[in-house]
């Protein structure tokens, strides 16, 4: 019985491919198996091809398989820019108007179902990717009722009728392939362990993280791969009194939030890297006048519009160093679905204590990629907003005097008060100023302004970096983003052959926990830095932040994630 299979379905856009996937997924995701869902897709709403790969497992994935299984093709173009990603025996599942592979796939099985003509027996030719999934549970010996409370849920709000025509035709998909060979016993799963879990991508984690966080606001623009942060709030914000405002550009957007900030409105703001560089200017908006705002960076491939639609890990000079001047900000990374939630919930809190910007940056793969995701646990979410000054406080300023909202204190962070509050009235403008904000050019103030806002955040944030593996490795792998799920595969595997490897993930880059990687490098007798980028930017900021070790890349820049053969096959050649 197969550990986990792979599992693709193909056409071109605005044909149903994304919610085929969706079927399939959170369907087996409610079967107690964990799934990674990664989709392919071309930057225009209907036509060119696209793709979901499904990965099912009785274990924890991060990433695609190396191999398919089981290829689901709704055109001809499906089948020629896939089927070299099956294995041999794999499965090919295609309408009647397609043509089997070439002759040198012969050892691929190829299955002719009428999608279309049953789909319209059953009411629709929509539902065509019904009969398609029947054909998949047909092979894998999987019982319609293993569909039919997630079909129920889909479709008995359009009446019962429609659940059944569903029901239907996927049904005639399993009862073709019975009676055709399609019933396969070398492509049994194992079961899985019956356990509920959510299934979601890194954007909606991000978006309930807010939630949790006591958000109430996001203007943004949209932009792929960030627009789901938007869409998942729109749903969710007037629930609980919130609003999502669609800006008339990324300065709008940046512009709104900080104003949102200062007036006490937890706020956030999404946007890619284009839309990053127009924030820019506004950024630094925010550390001058130590506004709290909370930025989520969805990278994508660049320059310019680049590849909006696909994987990169580009931004990172960008976010760390975009800003003219010098400001502080804290920049988190997180590395699953999970942690996007959490750190979402840690960035309003670092952007409150701190009084400063913070970016969450992550990539196509993690924003967009959906997973399996274990229970959250809610009492771990814990509000913090920093040094707010209570009313009763402020009753100590002076009639007639300014408050101190700029003050210099030993730990560098000042007293904070909303907008209204009597006795907190002061100053608030872009240039250098004072103690209560007035401007002012003066060389000792602004040195003592500059050095106060520099050194706020003292040392490295907790959990900036995890660690797996042999304790004095042959070969250390360091990664950031989503790249978590192919480096612990190939770890893993080479563990099992006897090889002394270890992980390093990055969670936080800025401040860079330099002193927590060089203990980690020094043990190490070889360094592998993998990014998805052609510059080797963690390479350079490990170099540029002076952790000091030999260091070599891995570098993967077309617009697609690591497969974890990849990785393994790299890593072997350095132990």
């Amino acid at each position: 019985m197969l550990e986990q299979l792979s599992w693709k379905v193909g056409g071109q856009q605005g044909e149903g491919i994304d919610s085929t996937g969706e079927i399939f997924a959170t369907a087996l995701n409610r079967h107690g198996y964990f799934i990674y869902g990664y989709r392919h897709f071309s930057s225009r709403i209907k036509g060119g091809h696209t793709n979901y790969k499904i990965r099912v497992s009785t274990k924890p994935r991060r990433s695609n398989a190396d191999q398919l299984d089981i290829l689901i093709a709704f055109d001809q173009e499906t089948i020629d820019f896939n089927a070299h990603e099956l294995r041999p025996g794999g499965v090919i599942i295609a309408d009647e108007k397609f043509k089997p592979i070439a002759p040198e796939h012969r050892d691929i099985r190829f299955f002719v179902v009428p999608l279309t003509k049953f789909a319209e027996e059953a009411g629709s030719t929509l539902m065509k990717n019904m009969v398609a999934l029947g054909a998949s549970a047909a092979v894998l010996g999987l019982p319609a009722s293993m569909f039919e409370s997630l079909i129920s849920d889909m479709f008995l709000r359009k009446g019962q009728k429609v659940v059944d025509s569903n029901m239907l035709a996927l049904q005639k998909g399993i009862d073709f392939m019975k009676e055709n060979g399609g019933e396969l016993e070398d492509f049994r799963l194992m079961n899985g362990d019956g356990k509920q879990r959510l299934f979601m991508m890194g954007n909606d984690a991000i978006g309930l993280g807010a939630l949790a966080a006591g958000a109430r606001l996001m203007p943004a623009y949209p932009i792929t791969p960030a627009s789901d942060v938007m869409e998942y709030l729109i749903k969710k914000f007037p629930k609980v009194g919130g609003h999502v405002i669609q800006t008339e550009d990324e300065i709008a957007a940046i512009t709104m939030t900080i104003g949102a900030n200062f007036a006490g409105v937890r706020a956030l703001t999404a946007t890619s890297g284009p839309g990053l560089s127009l924030m820019m200017e506004a950024i630094g908006l925010a550390g001058m006048t130590e506004t709290p705002v909370v930025i989520i960076d969805t990278q994508r491939g660049g320059p310019s519009t680049g590849m909006p639609t696909k994987h990169e890990q580009s931004d990172m000079y960008s976010v760390l160093f975009g800003t003219h001047g010098e400001i502080p900000k804290v920049v988190l990374a997180p590395a699953t679905a999970e942690e996007c939630f959490y750190m979402t919930v840690d960035s309003f809190n670092y952007a409150e204590h701190y009084q400063l910007p913070v970016i969450l940056i992550t990539d196509l793969a993690l924003s967009l990629a959906k997973q399996s995701v274990e229970p959250l646990e809610y009492d771990r979410v814990q509000i913090n907003r920093g040094k707010l000054v209570a009313q009763e406080q402020l009753a100590a300023v002076e009639e007639g005097k300014l408050f101190k909202r700029y003050e210099f204190t030993q730990d560098n962070i000042s007293p904070r008060v909303f907008p209204g509050q009597k006795g907190g009235i002061h100053h608030v403008t872009g240039v250098e100023h004072t103690e209560v904000g007035r401007p002012t050019e003066d060389a000792t103030i602004r040195t003592k302004m500059m050095n106060k806002r520099l050194n706020k955040v003292q040392g490295e944030l907790p959990s900036s970096v995890s660690y797996t593996g042999s304790d004095n490795p042959d070969l250390l792998v360091i990664g950031v983003g989503s790249t978590i799920g192919v480096i612990d595969e190939a770890i893993d595997r080479l563990t099992a052959e006897g090889h002394q490897v270890a992980h390093a993930h990055l969670r936080v880059l800025s401040p860079f926990p330099t002193e927590t990687l060089q203990k980690y490098v020094d043990r190490a007798k070889k360094v592998l830095v993998v990014e998805n980028n052609a510059t080797g930017q963690l390479k350079h900021l490990l170099q540029f932040f002076g952790v000091k070790g030999d260091f070599q890349s891995q570098l993967k820049y077309d617009g697609n994630p690591y497969i974890p053969s990849e990785i393994y096959s790299q890593c072997k050649e350095l132990v």
